[in-house]
């Protein structure tokens, strides 16, 4: 069966994270990835390893499904090389600091010379402005694209999150960019300039705090679990955010994760508090709308909380499941590592590698009914240099240009 990105190909000169990944997605999709390495290989190949002189979990769960060419290209023949993969190439994809490409010669200007049809990505930290030139890491592009100061308790620090939304949700960003930006191609017959900024997206995932900052400008947000309001949306815990009350309760078992999330729509009201043995609050006159229950929200995910102290979370969950009151347990790492439900899906995969042996690894998020993923292991340094230089250029360079430990 066909992929859906199948005859692409893409020159990778992506590296750590967020250009990595989005490269990971459209290999996954079908592309023909070759992954631009110097001498040295991808600092993240050494970085946090749990194994002695193997490439790390860093670099391995991120570079699935990609041929690794070695290039220096700070000599002329290794620039020549580059020219002739993106004379060959659909897309161009890079993450290094700003100005880093343009001081090799490879300006957007000269790109589309040598390929008129060459989509030329590009990841940064920011945009123009104040930032610009500001070094960009993922809490960095959290901290001044509106997550960290919105994320916490409100008698805390502001806080960034677990999930790597500057790094990885911008590499889906521009997995889209890329994508629709090839299908622009298939009308116009040119390519075009790709960019996103790490803070433009996470700005992008924190759209509904900008809808309650201006929400905040006629009054007080209620269905914040917030005494007191400011000038800005506040850090409000575990509230859900939504137009619906939510919030975490521990379960029994007391241990960190122990914990069950739930929301309260006005639908379940009734049947919620049956079960929790509270029949005295369905008709209330405090509590028998749901504007008037915004008042008491602590006390009732108080009461919620006693009845699920004494069960367990996948017990609390199938309980309320039962009555359509969404929830769901709290699952930390070691728990979604061994989910069955991810390994039958494809979301957890085990893959074998020749040098740290069997490891497991996220799998693709979506799902394409003609174009299946196929996960296949990250390739050592310079695995393919001398299969993709036989492909692309005349056979007198290779030996040469392919030496993974020269230079």
């Amino acid at each position: 069966m066909s992929k859906a990105l199948e005859g692409v190909r893409v020159v990778d000169m992506t590296h750590v994270q967020a250009g990595p990944v989005c490269t990971q997605l459209l290999a996954w999709m079908g592309a023909d990835v070759i992954k631009i390495e110097s001498p040295k290989g991808d600092v993240t190949r050494q970085q946090l390893r749990d194994l002695p002189d193997v490439d790390s979990l860093y670099f391995t769960m991120l570079n699935c499904n990609k041929r690794s060419l070695v290039l220096d290209l700070k000599s002329d023949e290794g620039k020549e090389v580059f020219r002739q993969l993106l004379r060959q190439a659909d897309v161009l994809v890079e993450n290094f600091a700003p100005g880093a490409l343009d001081r090799l010669g490879f300006t957007w200007d000269v790109v589309q010379e040598i390929n008129p049809k060459l989509i030329f990505a590009s990841l940064k930290g920011f945009g123009p402005g104040a930032l610009e030139h500001a070094k960009a890491y993922e809490a960095i592009a959290q901290a001044t694209g509106g997550a960290m100061s919105t994320t916490g308790f409100d008698d805390g620090p502001p806080t960034v999150t677990g999930a790597q939304i500057g790094d990885s949700g911008n590499a889906v960003h521009l997995f889209g960019a890329i994508c629709a930006a090839l299908y622009q191609r298939t009308h116009t017959g040119r390519g075009q300039r790709v960019t996103i900024a790490m803070r433009d997206g996470i700005l992008n995932l924190c759209r509904v705090k900008l809808r309650d900052q201006q929400r905040l400008e006629h009054g007080p947000l209620g269905e914040y679990p917030n005494d007191e309001f400011g000038d800005a949306v506040p850090r409000s815990g575990n509230a859900s955010g939504g137009g619906q009350p939510g919030w975490a309760v521990r379960c029994k078992g007391g241990g960190p994760n122990d914990w069950l999330y739930l929301v309260i729509q006005p639908p379940v009201w009734e049947p919620l508090m049956r079960r929790i043995g509270r029949e005295e609050l369905v008709n209330h006159p405090e509590y028998d709308t749901p504007e008037k229950r915004l008042r008491h929200l602590g006390n009732i995910f108080g009461m919620v909380e006693e009845w699920t102290l004494t069960r367990e979370k996948w017990e609390a969950f199938r309980e309320l499941n039962a009555i359509n009151v969404p929830c769901g347990p709290v699952l930390d790492t070691h728990e979604l590592l061994d989910d069955p439900d991810f390994a039958a899906t494809g979301m957890i995969v085990e893959v074998d590698h020749p040098e740290r042996g069997k490891f497991k690894t996220v799998g693709c998020p979506f799902k394409l009914s003609d174009s299946p993923v196929e996960i296949t292991r990250s390739p050592l340094l310079g695995e393919h240099s001398d299969e993709v230089l036989a492909e692309l250029l005349d056979a007198s360079p290779i030996k040469r240009l392919s030496t993974v430990d020269a230079g």
